[in-house]
């Protein structure tokens, strides 16, 4: 059986361990939790490590998409189950686990898991299988958690769930930490494989700005969206001008919210992504800026989760009607928010397809892309 299968079908066991703890009082203790968590994910760990003992994975990144795609189902159910889909797996660890994954931004956050990531883990796994590369997918997947994380993490320290952290908090703590480890291991790989030649490279160099008209609207974009990461980061700051006290109110009341989760992915827009956008405009501007191949795919793969999460809190019943986007701005702050998200993505889209613009001679070799001399 193909291994992403054996992956997919073992990850459907965590099911009747959920069940059974919902329906053992003795499992539903606060520090039971932590220490059923943790001896899951050692079991899991252990369970692909034997049935892999003759043909040893020897990419550690095997085992991290084995071990995550059964959290997958957990994050899947515990959103399917708070939103009314289903019922009588995880009653207990809404109650004595970790009770803001009831929050609208939390359940977003684990249909993203659940659906995205899973998907993510199923395809590196089978990439690995069959020895295809699959490092940008990696850094996309590294973003993507990451910055899940970042901002999950943080809120619950500093919102209004900070005084209510549960030993069950820590198993948060490998989401955080692996993909730090996978996107330094992803960074460090060589590229994807692609014929590349130098002809071509200097071809593009030469191309002048008047030329490429797409990547004039991409840094027009990536502009407007540096304009709104600042906006907003002076919004959740407090700025007291009009402008930014309207728009609290009268567009996005979402960002108070005392959960915490929006003013956080704020300030991570306003003291990172507005940083490395800014750096996009020049790597589109500059040719040979071989950085953009990675940090592209990375970014879009933290902001279009971090959108997605936003955009559903913000929408979501759960959200107390005072926080919800007005109906008079809804179509207004929807566009911009999809938008924002879509930016970094058709950046990412036009680097990875023409990546011989971003190249250099001497970066070929290094990156392992197959030299053509005309």
């Amino acid at each position: 059986m193909d291994p992403e299968k054996v992956v997919f079908l073992f990850s459907l066991f965590i099911l009747p361990v959920l069940y059974t703890m919902n329906n053992v009082p003795a499992f539903q203790e606060p520090y039971a939790i932590l220490q059923i968590g943790v001896a899951v994910l050692v079991m899991v760990f252990l369970f692909f490590k034997l049935t892999n003992r003759i043909n040893r994975p020897k990419d550690p990144m095997y085992f991290v998409c084995a071990e995550f795609s059964f959290c997958c189902i957990i994050d899947l159910v515990s959103a399917m189950e708070h939103d009314g889909y289903i019922s009588g797996l995880m009653d207990f660890y809404q109650k004595t686990g970790e009770p803001y994954l009831g929050t609208p931004y939390a359940i977003m956050m684990c249909y993203w898991d659940g659906v995205a990531h899973f998907i993510m883990y199923l395809l590196m796994v089978r990439r690995m299988h069959r020895k295809r590369p699959y490092r940008n997918l990696g850094l996309f997947w590294a973003g993507s958690l990451l910055g899940n994380m970042v901002v999950f993490v943080a809120g619950i320290v500093i919102g209004k769930y900070g005084m209510e952290l549960r030993p069950a908090f820590w198993l948060n703590m490998p989401f955080l930490l692996m993909p730090m480890w996978g996107a330094v291991s992803f960074f460090r790989r060589p590229r994807d494989p692609s014929l590349i030649t130098v002809s071509k490279i200097e071809r593009r160099h030469k191309q002048s700005l008047m030329w490429r008209p797409f990547d004039v609207v991409l840094m027009l974009g990536l502009c407007a969206a540096m304009a709104f990461s600042l906006f907003r980061g002076l919004v959740v700051l407090g700025c007291p001008l009009e402008i930014f006290t309207s728009y609290l109110t009268k567009y996005e009341p979402y960002l108070s919210d005392p959960v915490a989760y929006p003013k956080v992915m704020m300030m991570c827009y306003l003291f990172y992504a507005l940083p490395l956008l800014g750096s996009f405009v020049y790597g589109l501007y500059r040719p040979g800026c071989t950085w953009m191949l990675d940090w592209t795919v990375f970014v879009a793969g933290a902001m279009t989760q971090c959108q997605w999460a936003h955009i559903g809190a913000s929408l979501h019943p759960r959200t107390l009607p005072r926080y919800h986007i007005p109906e008079a701005s809804k179509t207004l702050v929807l566009v911009a928010n999809v938008l924002y998200a879509l930016v970094p993505l058709l950046v990412a889209r036009r680097v990875s397809n023409d990546p011989a613009y971003f190249m250099t001679q001497a970066s070929l070799g290094k990156a392992g892309y197959e030299r053509k001399m005309n």
